[in-house]
Order: C-alpha cells, then structure tokens, then sequence
C-alpha cells in the first residue's frame, strides 16, 4: 500500500511543478491567476492525502479553509478583472 501512497505523492509533486511553470510563464494575468487557483487545488489534494495516509483527520479544517479562501479569491478576481491591454 505505500506503493499508492508514493505514486500519488509523486503525481502531485509533478503537477505542482507543471503548475508553477505555468504561472512563471503565463501569458496574461489571468493566466497565472487561473494556475494560482491549480497550485491551491493540488494543496488540498495533497493535504487529502496525507490525511489518508497518516489517518489524521485534524487537517480537514484547513482544507476547508483553503477552499473557502480559493472560493472568494476566484469570484472576487471574476468579477474586479480588467483587461491587460488597457490602462
């Protein structure tokens, strides 16, 4: 069983860094909020994991926490946007 454990740790070490290649590299603004919001999603998902594996559930909270706080960044960053090509 820690075969799985290590196989999904790996899987998102490895989409975490794909993620932080895409904010560097973003394009646009938007861009790089959107894989913000990835970068944040793997941190739930890994702290899911690690509460899987460690059968501690005092980290759920904080994965409420991150969603909660990823949830008002995304709708506050919808609906305040302005364009990158105007000044």
């Amino acid at each position: 069983m820690s075969v799985v454990w290590t196989i999904a740790a790996t899987m998102l070490l490895v989409a975490a860094i794909l993620t932080m290649v895409a904010i560097l590299r973003g394009p646009s603004t938007l861009d790089r909020l959107v894989s913000l919001d990835v970068l944040i999603a793997l941190c739930m998902c890994g702290l899911g994991v690690w509460a899987a594996y460690s059968l501690d559930s005092t980290v759920v909270p904080a994965i409420v926490a991150l969603s909660l706080l990823s949830f008002v960044g995304s709708v506050a960053i919808a609906r305040f946007r302005v364009r990158d090509d105007q000044t």
